[in-house]
């Protein structure tokens, strides 16, 4: 059974840092892609997609990162302990939200649209001051 699990969300003021993490397990990491996804306060309409931040497979040569977080975002890994770390810096209001793990069992190709995965932490809560 494929289990993700963020941690390290916390309440930060604009410009700050923040690391989080993601520790999987039940799954073959060499095959799968992990990708980070958000959902703004408010909640989620039926339908609605999250918001796709960055995406990494686990042998760190493909990366891909929404234009938003762009400079501002980096992933790194520890493979013996499966577990990816994005940091994300000079944090502004907008990055405030539920920040999601998923996999994507393709390690070829990095979708940006949340329907592609199907696998998925419980989340972690990050909240940006002003």
């Amino acid at each position: 059974q494929v289990r993700l699990v963020e941690s390290g969300g916390r309440l930060v003021q604009t410009g700050g840092s923040l690391r989080l993490s993601c520790t999987a397990s039940g799954l073959t990491l060499s095959s799968y892609v992990i990708s980070w996804f958000r959902q703004a306060p408010g909640g989620q309409a039926p339908g609605a997609e999250r918001e796709f931040v960055a995406g990494n497979s686990w042998s760190g040569t493909m990366k891909s990162y929404a234009d938003s977080v762009q400079g501002r975002f980096i992933i790194s890994r520890e493979n013996d302990k499966n577990t990816v770390y994005p940091q994300l810096s000079r944090l502004k209001p907008e990055d405030t939200g539920t920040h999601y793990c998923a996999a994507h069992q393709n390690p070829n190709t990095i979708p940006s649209s949340s329907r592609k995965y199907f696998d998925w932490g419980q989340g972690t809560q990050v909240t940006v001051s002003s």
